[in-house]
């Protein structure tokens, strides 16, 4: 039986620089609509996909790592309460505060602000960057695998290149 972490890992996305470019239009458009200090997209492992805004306070790996951590943490105890998962967390600090958005099955939007704007605005603006991510990502989903090509003589240049390399 494939569980869904491994149905994940086998029908992995594939990012390229205008979906990256995309993700980055919804998360600035969020950033600027709630009055966010930044946005941090990543995926239920732990990996970075992008970020947007002022990250010059934060570790974006470390909190990155973190996220997927304390979604993964939840995850079971919503499992415990009845819930396949909770798609909404927040945790408040005395000045920043971060709130996490499980867009799609795969990755977290993890928002962080200040005292500047409130909860409601950052909640309200989540969904909608939600949807749009959600949107883009099943357009990715549905793209036709691309197949690299080669040139013709990339082999003997790789040969070569080897052979230099490992030549006493």
């Amino acid at each position: 039986m494939i569980s869904d972490s491994d149905h994940l890992r086998n029908q992995r996305l594939v990012f390229y620089k205008e979906d990256i470019t995309r993700i980055d239009q919804v998360l600035s458009n969020f950033l600027d609509l709630s009055g966010s200090k930044c946005n941090l997209l990543i995926d239920k492992e732990g990996h970075m996909v992008t970020y947007c805004g002022d990250t010059s306070s934060i570790d974006e790996q470390t909190v990155a790592a973190l996220v997927a951590g304390s979604y993964a943490a939840t995850r079971e105890m919503a499992k415990l309460l009845g819930e396949d998962e909770f798609s909404v967390l927040f945790h408040q600090g005395r000045k920043d505060s971060i709130q996490l958005t499980m867009v799609g099955d795969r990755t977290i939007m993890a928002t962080v602000f200040d005292d500047q704007t409130t909860v409601g605005m950052v909640r309200l603006y989540a969904k909608a960057a939600s949807d749009g991510l959600e949107k883009i990502f099943e357009e990715i989903g549905h793209r036709p695998p691309s197949r690299m090509q080669l040139d013709s003589d990339f082999g003997d240049s790789a040969q070569g290149a080897l052979d230099c390399f490992f030549s006493d």
